[in-house]
């Protein structure tokens, strides 16, 4: 009998390839052109706005408490703007800074269930009017909040007389007013949203006998998170700092907002409160911050779930 040895296959010799010349070797003018202006330009964006931020830190930190003071910034360092916030019985900072988590925590929730459902009924019902309505809500949005103050504060003070919960000084008013524009560019948002979700569960639903109240709460919003939650946020940051209209209907100082509250520490005397009200600025960002680290994970699981949806 022959016996068959088997050969260990043949290593493949590595051929010695030349070494790259100096003269191929990218250069320094190179890669600032094609790539490093970038790094500059990133640069340049983080820093313009970075700077206000620890430019009212400092002014906050800063106990002098005047605007000359605060010009160099992190030089001195005190809890006193603080303490004189909290201490200022005539400016209840306490109490503005509970009622702006109230008013803007109720609005920009109603805001998300009145877009929720204008934007379904608008992506998955067929009726007349339907363009010219989407249209409509858009065109809307063009106009300024400040061509609707003289007409806000007769409005109000027409409906005070018969119901004074809804009139001048009142925070239920000042919620419907920011109702009454709630719908608009978010429930443009979410309609782009919505008809990204097929048809096909709809249907499906609809033969299992659900209804359109069971199919929108128990499909589609649960598969549109990612865009409720930057409306709610985008909704909640944008009344925590609005102030024409808050300074028009919030008139008794137990009921206004931080916008409007804080507003009066420099609207007369600009550079002896500087520092207490940067102190008020900087706790005024904690609910703003504190709302987007929550939502942030709703936020990236959509991304996330978007990337491969097929």
């Amino acid at each position: 009998m022959s016996t068959v040895i088997a050969q260990a296959p043949e290593t493949p010799v590595l051929e010695n390839r030349p070494a790259r010349a100096k003269g191929n070797q990218p250069t320094f003018g190179h890669w600032f052109k094609s790539k490093g202006w970038r790094h500059l330009v990133a640069i340049a964006a983080t820093a313009f706005s970075v700077f206000p931020l620890l430019y009212v830190l400092s002014a906050a930190l800063n106990p002098t408490g005047t605007m000359a003071g605060a010009s160099t910034m992190f030089t001195e360092f005190g809890w006193g703007n603080f303490e004189a916030l909290f201490a200022n019985q005539e400016r209840p900072f306490g109490r503005w800074f509970v009622n702006t988590l109230v008013i803007g925590l109720i609005t920009s929730a109603a805001t998300v269930f009145l877009g929720a459902l204008a934007a379904y009924a608008f992506s998955r019902m067929r009726f007349t009017g339907r363009r010219v309505g989407l249209l409509t809500l858009l065109l809307l949005q063009m106009f300024p909040q400040l061509l609707t103050v003289v007409a806000i504060f007769l409005l109000l003070n027409f409906i005070g007389d018969i119901i004074p919960a809804l009139g001048l000084g009142s925070q239920l008013g000042l919620i419907m007013v920011y109702l009454g524009g709630a719908l608009g560019v978010n429930t443009y948002l979410m309609y782009g949203f919505f008809n990204t979700v097929p048809m096909s569960l709809d249907e499906s639903a609809r033969i299992d006998g659900a209804s359109h109240v069971q199919v929108f709460f128990k499909i589609i919003l649960p598969l549109v998170t990612p865009i409720l939650a930057v409306v709610g946020l985008l909704a909640f940051i944008g009344i925590s700092s609005e102030f024409v209209i808050a300074s028009v209907v919030l008139t008794d100082p137990d009921s206004q907002t931080l916008a409007v509250g804080l507003y009066s520490y420099v609207a007369q005397q600009r550079s002896e409160n500087w520092g207490v009200f940067a102190a008020g600025a900087v706790l005024a960002a904690v609910p703003v911050m504190t709302l987007f680290l929550f939502l942030q994970r709703y936020i990236t699981s959509g991304l996330t779930a978007g990337g491969v949806k097929g």
